[in-house]
């Protein structure tokens, strides 16, 4: 605190110096009338706490410092920067030696953790605000971290869940800590959207886990659940030798791609005749889920764009990983939520604008779930 005093002083000195045009001291250069005339104490807030400065005078009152202004009580601003800086990944460490190195000022690692712990009444009421009573997609997922947990450090996943309203503008709908990825935690999640007001979903996009058809289905039974195509032709090639993955890929295309769902259905026997022997497994894994892979067939082209991949998702945990990449282990669930929110904030300002062509996307979805927009529920 006394040191960040002395750099404010040492700072309105300079200033005062270059309006008058001369050193403290060195009164021979003095070229102006105008001249030094005392000080004036005033108290400023700061988040280390009042700080009582001296405010240089001059004589002819032309005076007016620009780093503390004439009616300026509140200087708070290290902890903005603390913040920002933490919402890039560094570490207490690193956000300690940027302070020193912009401000002149110690600033130890915990109190890098206090500043950061300020905004935990505002995760909290984040995590739990009220939602829109409808969301035309939502899109589930789960990126893993290590934390350390009782003594001990263990795997955990921090389930995430993003929603498009029926007016097509997406937003981060929440974020929660648990145990490594379980559709029981989904239904957790589900449980409490629930809760928080949303009261019907018309589609759900996930990744490929299994026992989301049954969550889902146990919260919103109306809802639709299309699994990720992506996420599914990863796991099939997981069984396909590295010669011939090319060839097999193109053949899965003609899959997904398919005009409707009886043409994608011929496909996939073309494509277990071609390469069921070979591999099996594969050809099973379309077979298995088929249900909830061929959902996108009930809707035009151009909502299928938005339904087929879990990407939207994926690109927010890939800036997550680039926030988080130097944190190996988290302390706490509360620092990993902490962080991970931070970040949230920061990238979804930039989410403007709603999906492209979303008034032909609504207009389908309002035709194919007209029974349910327009029951007594809504």
């Amino acid at each position: 605190k006394e040191m960040f005093k002395d750099v404010l002083q040492e700072a309105l000195e300079v200033e005062l110096e270059e309006k008058l045009g001369y050193d403290k001291y060195q009164v021979s250069d003095k070229t102006t009338t105008n001249s030094r005339n005392g000080y004036s104490k005033k108290t400023v807030k700061s988040e280390l706490g009042p700080v009582e400065i001296n405010i240089p005078r001059d004589r002819n009152g032309e005076f007016e410092p620009q780093i503390i202004q004439k009616h300026q009580r509140n200087i708070t601003g290290i902890e903005d920067k603390v913040l920002s800086l933490y919402t890039t990944g560094l570490s207490t460490r690193d956000i300690h030696d940027q302070i020193k190195e912009l401000y002149d000022v110690e600033i130890s690692a915990e109190m890098v953790s206090k500043i950061t712990d300020r905004i935990l009444p505002l995760v909290s009421e984040w995590q739990n605000r009220p939602l829109e009573h409808v969301y035309s997609f939502i899109f589930l997922d789960a990126i893993h971290y290590k934390v350390r947990d009782d003594k001990q450090i263990v795997n955990k996943a921090a389930y995430v869940a993003v929603g498009v309203n029926m007016d097509g503008e997406k937003d981060v709908l929440g974020i929660w800590i648990g145990a490594n990825e379980t559709s029981k935690f989904w239904l957790s999640v589900l449980n409490d959207l629930k809760t928080r007001g949303v009261r019907q979903v018309l589609v759900f996009c996930t990744d490929g886990l299994n026992g989301f058809t049954d969550a889902i289905g146990a919260v919103y039974p109306l809802a639709k659940h299309q699994r990720c195509i992506i996420h599914q032709i990863r796991a099939s090639m997981k069984y396909v030798a590295s010669g011939d993955q090319k060839a097999f890929a193109k053949d899965l295309k003609s899959i997904y791609s398919a005009i409707n769902e009886e043409t994608a259905l011929n496909n996939l026997l073309e494509v277990k005749e071609q390469w069921g022997k070979k591999y099996p497994s594969a050809i099973k894994s379309w077979e298995d889920h088929w249900d909830s892979l061929s959902t996108l067939f009930m809707f035009p082209p151009e909502t299928r764009k938005i339904m087929y991949t879990t990407n939207v998702i994926e690109s927010l945990n890939s800036q997550y990983r680039k926030v988080t990449k130097t944190k190996l282990i988290f302390p706490t669930d509360q620092s990993l939520q902490k962080m991970l929110y931070l970040a949230t904030m920061k990238i979804t300002q930039k989410w403007t604008m709603r999906y492209r062509g979303w008034d032909l996307v609504f207009n389908q979805l309002n035709i194919i779930f007209s029974d349910l927009l327009q029951s007594e529920v809504f």
